[in-house]
Parts: structure tokens; sequence; C-alpha cells
């Protein structure tokens, strides 16, 4: 008797969770479709290419861009355009998808570390 209840609890922990991976998934599905909504939205009011938002940065901010995307910043349809400096800084420039102006800069990354000095062993020891 009480093997058939083990056996008819597992059944029924198995279903839970087969149902419960099932909504989680379809909610997730909504949320990704939500963000292509939002995205398609911020798509249709930018009337700047990523063409013209990254030539903005990079003539603000010489460099290498690593990624560029459309997002939101209060309220604004903006760019979001990552480049890596010569200095080796990854600076965010975030260029205004109507207007073309840039609306802010945040540096992300520093610059190049400072080389680690080399450090002497014993005397006499690591010099010519």
């Amino acid at each position: 008797m009480m093997h058939k209840t083990r056996i008819a609890v597992g059944i029924a922990m198995g279903v839970t969770l087969v149902v419960g991976g099932l909504v989680w998934s379809k909610e997730r599905g909504q949320d990704k479709q939500e963000e292509n909504r939002q995205v398609v939205a911020m798509a249709t009011v930018a009337t700047v290419t990523i063409e013209q938002a990254i030539k903005t940065a990079l003539e603000n901010f010489p460099g290498k861009v690593i990624e560029a995307e459309l997002g939101k910043r209060q309220d604004k349809t903006v760019w979001e355009v990552e480049i890596l400096t010569a200095e080796e800084g990854l600076m965010v420039v975030r260029v205004d998808a109507g207007s073309g102006s840039v609306v802010n800069t945040e540096e992300k990354l520093a610059g190049k570390a400072p080389a680690p000095e080399a450090k002497a062993g014993p005397a006499g020891v690591g010099k010519p």
C-alpha cells in the first residue's frame, strides 16, 4: 500500500513539474514577443540609421565599434554604441534616434591599466 502511495506522489510531482515547465516556457515566449514589439516600435520612431549613429559616435570617440543597438533612455529612443577606444577604454555613446545628436556618453571601462612592475628577487638573483 505504501509503495502505491509513493508511486502516486511521484507521478503527481512529475505532472506538476511538466505542467509548470510548460507554463513557464509559454511566459518566456510571451516576454520575448513583447520585447520584439518594443524593438519594432522603437525602430519605427528612429529616423537615424544605425550607420549614421555609429558614424556620429566614432566622430566623438575614435576606435572600434563593439556593439550598437536601439534602447530607451529617459523615455527617448536612442542608439547605444559601444566603442573600444585606442586607450583600451570602453565608451558607450548614446545617440538620439530621432535627431542624431549625442545624448550622453558613459565610460564603462577605464583605459589601460599601468603595467605591473618587475619584482626583484633576492640580491644577485635575476640580475645580469
